[in-house]
């Protein structure tokens, strides 16, 4: 039986902004349907990852494959990698990204935030890009408020009309950079439920979090960096409950509230 490809392949990827090296080397494949959640101490990473993968940051080493076609030109024999713009927007639409802050529209209605991307950037018409709109935020749960504006929603809401957003465009992968991070700790279980009835639907999904317990139940599989680089990976037992790498062991110690 011929295995199935990685849909995203992460290959030797440094960061650098300026002399601070913030990702050291990360290799790392990523197979259709599969859940990866990020863990890691803060500064160890974990956004940046994110960020490159969907190239608001340009990698400063390495290659980003996206399925099996690497992203960009090789330029050189220094192993520099150029990026064009066209590319790089076709790669966006492929990989969607949910941030900390939602980043909604204030003067647009719920509805037009949706919508927005896929009349402006892939030019569906008014008609297609308000049913599809809806369709997304029943899915999250809120189509109830299509003609609010986000100042009329809580942080909650908020956080999964941007789900729905990112929903809109039909990526390949969806990728969660903290999405509860700025929420009241009562409004955090909303958003969860909402990421967890998606890995329902076998979407392939990447999602930085400090939720342990939660990324316990969500992924298939668990990546810890640390200083830049992936420490251990593998599946939630074996990184949560029996990690093998001293520094995992002493990053999962001062969590002791959580339980799986």
């Amino acid at each position: 039986m011929t295995a199935t490809p990685p849909i995203l392949q992460i290959q030797a990827l440094h960061k650098r902004f300026g002399d601070h090296a913030v990702l050291r080397g990360i290799d790392l494949d990523v197979q259709p349907g599969d859940r990866i959640a990020i863990i890691g101490s803060s500064g160890s990473g974990k956004s940046t990852l994110l960020r490159c993968l969907n190239f608001m940051e340009m990698p400063s080493a390495g290659r980003v494959v996206l399925k099996g076609r690497a992203v960009g030109t090789a330029a050189g024999a220094g192993g520099e990698v150029r990026y064009g713009q066209a590319e790089l927007s076709e790669v966006r639409k492929q990989v969607g990204m949910v941030f900390q802050q939602f980043n909604l529209f204030p003067h647009m209605t719920v509805l037009q935030n949706v919508m927005e991307g896929l009349v402006t950037v892939k030019r569906v018409s008014a008609a297609d890009a308000r049913e599809r709109a809806l369709r997304e935020l029943t899915k999250v749960g809120l189509a109830e408020k299509a003609n609010a504006y986000p100042g009329h929603l809580s942080g909650g809401q908020q956080q999964r009309v941007a789900i729905a957003r990112a929903l809109a465009m039909e990526p390949e992968v969806l990728l969660f950079d903290e999405p509860t991070s700025s929420l009241d700790p009562e409004l955090v279980g909303e958003v969860l439920s909402t990421i967890l009835a998606l890995a329902k639907e076998g979407r392939t999904m990447l999602l930085v979090t400090h939720e342990l317990g939660f990324a316990y139940h969500f992924a298939t599989k668990v990546v810890f960096l640390a200083d830049g680089q992936l420490h251990e990976t593998g599946t939630p037992d074996e990184v949560l409950k029996h990690p093998k790498q001293e520094r995992t062991q002493r990053f999962l110690e001062r969590f002791t509230a959580f339980h799986f």
